[in-house]
């Protein structure tokens, strides 16, 4: 088997999150990102931790895959929801046991934090292999849609 290292993300693993994003909205969405704005996207949340964190997957000597945690707070549960979001895997490097490492990674890292109360994310409807992946992985699907207004530029 491959070594995958999993590990907090840098400042220095900046151009590569941000192009990972660029590939993602590519792939899932059709969209072109501009790069100079998700660069920046990426480089502000590495700077601010109190809003999330990204970690990194490497393997081969390289980036090969992310995943960043944003903060929600809850006050039923008077505690914190990660919501893992821009997940991503190189092409050549998925199904290979990555991604499934990087959530092994946040969850020792949610674990030792008393405040974090679960996990979050959402899925595209036809992304059926990433739906079976966390549902092996123990989470389960809500009954809940999401709804999206974004603000005028």
């Amino acid at each position: 088997m491959d070594t995958i290292n999993v590990r907090l993300a840098q400042l220095s693993d900046a151009e590569d999150i941000a192009s990972f994003n660029q590939v993602m909205a590519k792939e899932t969405e059709g969209k072109i990102l501009l790069p100079d704005i998700v660069f920046a996207g990426v480089n502000t949340l590495l700077t601010n931790p109190s809003q999330g964190f990204y970690i990194v997957a490497e393997m081969d000597s390289q980036v090969v895959g992310c995943l960043m945690i944003t903060k929600e707070w809850s006050d039923w549960r008077n505690g914190v929801f990660w919501w893992i979001q821009s997940v991503f895997v190189k092409q050549e490097y998925r199904r290979r046991g990555i991604y499934r490492r990087m959530y092994q990674f946040i969850k020792k890292l949610a674990n030792e934090k008393d405040d974090v109360c679960g996990f979050r994310l959402y899925v595209e409807q036809n992304n059926t292999i990433a739906q079976e992946t966390y549902k092996e992985l123990g989470m389960t699907q809500l009954p809940y849609l999401m709804f999206e207004e974004s603000k005028p530029n």
